[in-house]
């Protein structure tokens, strides 16, 4: 058991979805050639002036309230000053002491049961450029990214463990995803993470010297990587060692971080307000019109999703981790009443789906329509659950109804007793050894007789009937 405590504080940068900059016209769109979303403006050319995107606003105070901030009636834009190759204009504009966002916080799910999360702050700033080391001849710089709008949420440092990190991570992805402003795509760099990591003797209330790790592009990666730290800076400690405040760059192939940098604090970035910018006013009225047309956000649909479908929180956790999922559940009840069986198709086939292929569910041509109506196929003993699974090819294949495949196909179950008392009664002559095992007690042996039978009626008699007939047959041998 480890005397230490570990701390975190994550600062998290969301790419906001708008067709154009934060203080210009250029286009946003992501792998078009490098250095071809560019103008004076985002490059910094003396004599231009920044003009606010109003979306971008709007997107932040979204944020905000999904995730219970005050929204500051004015906040300032600062220009946060350092150099760096993929900034042309050596200063970032940001916020720093008067965020349009502050005091908030979301619920995860710890170790130790529901845990808040604090948030400090939601900024507006800009995003930098990138610089290209893998191309074989030195460095290059695109500077396509320059002027992107972000947000950054930063936390208290109110989190104690690298799976704490992960839920909220995935609690800040959920939320920016169903309003609709964010991708959350981490591998192209659409949502950010930076990790701050201290660790301070159980029972102390002052934090130890920190680090920041950066270069984390997925949600494990931030677990592996604060796992690997924490348990670096204990043995460093533990050693007779001193943390050393700096900032550090996670290799995901090797398994380890490296020093990048000396940690800078804030006054190192000499922020100041920028003089091209007024102070940013939301009033009450723009707030409240923000607040009326906020989605339905995760947590709200799944209390629904349980009370309304009397789906187990389980299902209802999974159903609800991503909006399209949700919806694509949702469209399928439009067709059915059944909702748990409703439940299992989204989860199962079409989660799995949507993995295999890389899309969303709403993009498969295996509809929540046609879910539905296998669902009532089923359920109306026309075919059995393993024909409708069986199908599934066919169904996101083409655009053919189930109804059409499986009048194409012969599938349509065989529920007649008499046909079914025929095969039952054949595959019981042709296995005698097994009859005797089965009434012997070797109950598991019932699977091998259904699968005879089912292979005789071609996959077509009716599973119930099957098993009740088999069963009664069975017993009338003893």
């Amino acid at each position: 058991m480890t005397k230490f405590e570990t701390v975190i504080g994550l600062e998290i940068h969301a790419q906001l979805l708008t067709k154009t900059k934060l203080f210009c016209s250029c286009s946003t769109k992501f792998g078009n050639p490098p250095n071809s979303n560019i103008c004076p403006i985002c490059l910094g050319h003396p004599g231009v002036l920044p003009v606010l995107n109003k979306k971008v606003v709007e997107f932040a105070i979204m944020m905000g309230l999904a995730v219970n901030c005050d929204i500051r009636e004015f906040s300032t834009f600062a220009r946060k000053n350092y150099f760096y190759p993929d900034l042309p204009k050596g200063y970032q504009i940001s916020q720093y002491d008067e965020p349009i966002c502050e005091n908030g916080f979301v619920f995860v799910n710890s170790e130790s049961g529901e845990k808040k999360i604090r948030i400090l702050r939601i900024h507006i700033e800009e995003d930098a450029g990138k610089s290209i080391h893998d191309q074989g001849y030195g460095t290059l710089v695109d500077v396509n990214r320059c002027g992107v709008p972000l947000i950054e949420i930063v936390t208290e440092p109110d989190i104690n463990s690298p799976n704490e990190a992960f839920q909220y991570l995935n609690k800040i992805k959920q939320i920016v995803t169903y309003l609709g402003i964010c991708d959350g795509n981490m591998e192209e760099g659409s949502l950010r993470c930076d990790a701050n990591i201290s660790i301070r003797p159980k029972g102390e209330t002052i934090l130890g010297t920190k680090t920041e790790i950066k270069n984390m592009n997925s949600f494990r990666n931030v677990e592996r990587a604060l796992a690997y730290e924490i348990e670096r800076q204990i043995d460093l400690v533990e050693n007779g060692g001193k943390v050393v405040q700096q900032t550090l760059l996670w290799n995901a192939d090797k398994n380890e971080a490296y020093p990048m940098r000396s940690k800078e604090e804030a006054h190192d970035y000499r922020y100041f307000p920028d003089p091209d910018l007024v102070k940013l006013h939301v009033n009450e009225k723009w707030k409240n019109d923000i607040k009326n047309i906020l989605p339905e956000l995760p947590e709200a649909k799944l209390n629904r999703f349980i009370n309304d479908y009397n789906l187990p929180r389980y299902d209802a956790e999974v159903l609800t981790s991503s909006r399209e999922l949700a919806n694509y559940f949702e469209n399928v009840t439009k067709g059915t009443n059944d909702y748990k069986s409703a439940s299992n198709w989204t989860m199962g086939e079409i989660l799995k789906l949507t993995n295999e292929l890389n899309i969303s569910p709403m993009e498969l041509k295996l509809t929540p329509q046609k879910t539905a109506r296998l669902i009532v196929l089923i359920n109306q003993n026309i075919i059995s659950n393993k024909t409708a699974r069986d199908i599934v090819p066919d169904l996101i294949n083409s655009d053919k109804t189930p109804d059409e495949i499986i009048k194409e196909k012969n599938l349509i179950q065989i529920s007649d007793d008499k046909f079914i008392v025929e095969i039952v009664n054949k595959v019981i002559d042709e296995n005698p050894g097994e009859v005797e095992e089965y009434n012997k007690g070797k109950e598991k042996l019932i699977g091998f007789f259904v699968g005879k039978i089912m292979q005789l009626s071609k996959g077509k008699a009716n599973p119930q009937i099957v098993n009740k007939i088999l069963k009664e047959s069975l017993s009338a041998k003893k």
